[in-house]
């Protein structure tokens, strides 16, 4: 005789574990629906203001049409859509602009092969105007609107970075990357560095140590590691590491979470010396016998140097074996800051006078003080 099946036993109670990694998936869920629905929408607004721009582009050509005829197709479109903000005198006149800048762009249709708007259909309208108000160039325009897509900056982060002229510093430094890294690396790890860098938020004198620009940069390190760029994570300043008997110490470390290296960072008061490539390749090869883990690439150094002679530190970095780039550093002297602030900070000659005196003659003198 058949066995009767056992009907399954409803369970009253519900396990906290299991419930919670539930409603979190369900979470995710809905936020990425919602990021899906706001990027179409946006899509579908810059297109139809781009639609608005040109039946308004083509009117103006065929009955020469003024501002004041703008000015009444602004509160005419305000009037009969009320509840949907963008119809302003403003905003009518920038969707023209917005299709004047493009549709005539014969660098765009090659570029793109179809439609000269795609890579602005992806960002907000108002990183859109940035673009318009700031630059004139349109591959400019089409590098920041990429990298504002690709980084989902704001648009004060985007109008920083313009006006930090990003676009002719990223990936200018000079490197070794091409001999020192797998092809499929070099381009990633060389578009990570910049040249020059500009740490002009902090302040120093003319004859500054490399001790004063660091400290000044973990003062301000948030806006440092804005500066370095998307992905570096600080590890630590003067980080200690042993290299056989002698004691190391490295200025700056992070760790790149996108490219999964450590980055390491000297810094240089001074004109770029060969020596300096010699002491990094150092850094690097303990970093990674000593701290690099499984699945981390190998580790690059930046050394920022207050100056540098291209050809020289190309001809430098030319036989070094690990991955290393120099790059100028460009920050806020002494003579900028207002005279009663100038008045507490130490002269050329009081710097120079403390830096003769070696450790030994201090103790001395400070023996004898004390003596006295």
């Amino acid at each position: 005789m058949a066995k009767k099946a056992v009907p399954a036993v409803k369970k009253t109670e519900v396990s906290p574990a299991s419930y919670a990694k539930f409603i979190s998936s369900l979470k995710v869920r809905i936020h990425s629906s919602q990021l899906k629905a706001v990027v179409a929408a946006n899509r579908e607004l810059i297109k139809l203001y781009w639609e608005i721009g040109k039946a308004i582009v083509e009117k103006q050509e065929q009955e020469g049409w003024g501002s004041k005829v703008l000015e009444r197709v602004a509160k005419d479109l305000q009037r009969e859509f009320t509840r949907i903000e963008g119809f302003s005198r403003a905003n009518i006149f920038r969707m023209r602009a917005f299709y004047r800048a493009y549709s005539n762009c014969l660098t765009a249709v090659r570029q793109l092969q179809e439609d000269p708007i795609e890579p602005f259909l992806n960002i907000p309208w108002g990183h859109n105007f940035v673009l318009l108000d700031k630059l004139k160039n349109f591959e400019e325009r089409l590098w920041y609107a990429k990298k504002a897509a690709a980084h989902g900056w704001s648009r004060s982060m985007l109008t920083i970075w313009i006006e930090n002229n990003l676009y002719r510093r990223e990936g200018k430094a000079i490197t070794n990357f091409k001999t020192t890294l797998p092809a499929t690396e070099s381009d990633l790890v060389q578009q990570t560095l910049k040249d020059p860098y500009l740490i002009d938020f902090i302040t120093l004198s003319e004859d500054a140590r490399e001790k004063d620009i660091e400290n000044q940069l973990m003062e301000h390190l948030q806006k440092f590691l804005v500066e370095l760029g998307q992905g570096f994570a600080f590890v630590g300043r003067q980080y200690p590491i042993k290299a056989g008997k002698k004691g190391l110490s490295i200025d700056l470390l992070f760790y790149h979470l996108k490219l999964r290296c450590y980055v390491v960072v000297e810094l240089k008061a001074r004109e770029f010396d060969s020596r300096d490539a010699g002491q990094m390749s150092a850094y690097l090869s303990a970093v990674d016998d000593l701290l690099r883990h499984e699945g981390d690439k190998p580790s690059i150094g930046i050394i920022l140097c207050k100056t540098k002679d291209n050809v020289f530190v190309e001809y430098v970095l030319r036989n070094f074996n690990r991955p290393i780039g120099v790059a100028e550093f460009e920050v806020k002297l002494v003579e900028k800051l207002p005279k009663e602030l100038k008045s507490s900070l130490p002269t050329v000659e009081e710097i120079e006078a403390e830096l003769s005196v070696v450790p030994q003659e201090k103790k001395k003198k400070t023996r004898n003080k004390k003596v006295t």
